[in-house]
Parts: C-alpha cells; structure tokens; sequence
C-alpha cells in the first residue's frame, strides 16, 4: 500500500501488518535539483542493507545507487609500483606508490595539483593499464593536458581512458561511489583521480557525515587494488593554507605543494609528508612546470620554513649576486 504522510502521525498499525516498509525521501538543497533516497525499514524473512540509498527518477523508471560498503569487496591483485614517469617523483617517493593505496595532493590553486594527476593517470595508460578521471570542467582541462603533450582527448578514444563530468549541483553522495564502481568493476580500471575533493565536497548536503563516505570509498578502490589520487585545492595562495575538512589521516600517502618567493620570483616547492606503504624521501624539492611536463629541482637545503609558508633563505651566497 502507498501512504503519502500527509498526517503528522504515522500509523504504527499499518507498519506492523505489512511484510516490507519502504520508506522514500526527498531533500531539497539550498542549490541545485532535489535529491532522493529511500530506506528499507522492515523486510520480513530476509536480510538487507540498511540505512539511506540514493536513487533518481529518469525515462523508463528509476535507478537506485545502493549505499557502499566497502567490507563486502575483497579482490586479490598483483603487489606493484605506481610509477609517474618522472624519475625524481618516484625518487621523492621511495621508488613509487603502492598499487591499492590512495594519496592526496595537497595544495593552493595553481601549484600543479591536477598537472601530477595527469602526470600519473599519462604513465599508467603508457604502461597498458586503465584509468579513470572525475574532473568539474573537463574542457578546460582536456586543453590544458594537451598543450603540456598529454592528449586525453585521444587515451579516451582508445578506451583506456574514462572522463566523466563531476558537476557538484546535480551529484548525490550515492550516486557519485556508484559511478567509480562502474569504471573499477566494469572498465578494471587500476587508477582513478577524482580532481578536486572540494567539489565532492559541495556536492555533499550533510557535511559532517562527508568523512565517512570518502572513508567508504578509498576503502572500497583500495580492496579493488585501484590506486587513488585525491586533489585538494587549500584556501589562500601565499598566505595562511587551510581546509574546511582534514582528510589527510585517510590517505596512504600525503603530498604537499607550496608557493614560495624567492630572488623575485614566485616557486612551487613539492614534499612527501606521509606515505604508510614504505619509506620515503624527506626533502624539500622545487616543482618546475614546463612545456614538457613537470621537472624536480634539486633538495632545497639552503631554504627554510617553506612549508610554514615563511621561507627564509640561509644560504652562504644568493644567486643574484653570483650573477653580478
């Protein structure tokens, strides 16, 4: 039977004489389309999922995005390295990253937070394997990847690689874990990005259950033996750097990027901060971008507090007056 809730109470009597009690939502947002979820209440002589699953009404009926939990996937894979291609990088991180971990690149807008990803994502496409990328402006990017020799217009002809539009009005929590599962279960994709974690964020209607989902998540490629890239652009260029919400504890490993001035001009400096599946180096290294891709600079041994944001140079001699 339908009951449409238009009465304050609920009629508890009904409820005890159906088998099933299905029980549908609708949220309306601030901005962007309304979301809808349903709950199983009661389901007599069978077990099921509970909790809030997502669903949306579309041309031929609905489609329901099942709440994921990451336990009920376990898949043995092979033990290798995730390797960007720059020789330096992989140096910076102990040889590479392990294949079924997940890492965060950390930074201000501008440092070169979507170049790594792409960076990576170009390296695991050249070695045979899949990926997938959940970007917000696709365009824009697609353009930018080009001009620095990375053509994914082109690896996603080649079905080796998956762009999928991340568009943070219209994206439902369920929705979003459902859409990975199908480029990980159904693509084997072994890498995927998700550029940028602020709008995963916006696209979140209760922020404080927003951990657990991505807990959730980076669980579930983990188990799939999927290495995971997760992009956070700080607030701030040269000043303060924060975040509204700390996810670094969930991550494997942890890169950050900075700004730093230095002789008149402004320099990107990159670091490893965490990485659980083995060593690492613990220097700070200056992150060229040129027209070729990204390059390594040497340690930056006569610099300090670049990660405090206040660099200071401590150096025997600058380099502007070796110059004159």
């Amino acid at each position: 039977m339908l009951d449409d809730l238009t009465t304050e109470s609920t009629d508890r009597a009904v409820h005890s004489i159906a088998h099933s009690v299905i029980h549908l939502d609708q949220l309306a947002p601030i901005y962007g389309g309304e979301r809808r979820r349903l709950r199983i209440v009661k389901c007599r002589g069978q077990s099921f999922r509970g909790g809030y699953h997502d669903f949306i009404i579309r041309r031929g009926g609905i489609a329901l995005f099942p709440r994921l939990v990451a336990a009920e996937h376990r898949a043995g894979f092979a033990s290798e390295l995730v390797r960007s291609g720059v020789g330096a990088l992989d140096g910076l991180l102990g040889g590479g990253l392990a294949a079924g971990s997940s890492t965060l690149i950390i930074g201000p807008a501008g440092t070169g937070t979507s170049l790594l990803v792409l960076q990576y994502i170009a390296a695991a496409i050249g070695r045979g394997a899949k990926a997938a990328l959940f970007d917000e402006e696709l365009g824009l990017l697609t353009a930018r990847a080009k001009g620095l020799g990375i053509d994914l217009a082109a690896m996603q002809a080649d079905q080796q690689l998956i762009l999928k539009q991340m568009d943070a009005a219209e994206l439902s929590p369920g929705k979003f874990p459902h859409r990975i599962r199908a480029s990980v279960d159904g693509r084997n994709c072994r890498l995927v990005a998700i550029d940028s974690f602020n709008g995963y964020q916006a696209a979140m209607p209760e922020e404080q259950y927003l951990t657990l989902h991505l807990h959730e998540l980076l669980q579930y490629l983990n188990r799939r033996g999927a290495a995971t890239f997760l992009t956070i652009a700080q607030h701030g260029m040269l000043g303060e750097m924060r975040q509204s919400v700390d996810v670094t504890y969930l991550a494997d490993s942890v890169i950050m990027l900075r700004y730093f001035e230095a002789f008149g001009r402004v320099r990107r400096a990159i670091s490893v901060v965490k990485q659980r599946t083995g060593p690492h180096e613990d220097t700070i290294r200056e992150l060229k971008i040129e027209s070729r891709g990204l390059a390594l600079g040497e340690p930056l041994h006569e610099f300090q507090g670049v990660l405090r944001r206040r660099p200071t140079y401590v150096g025997a001699s600058s380099p502007l007056l070796e110059r004159t």
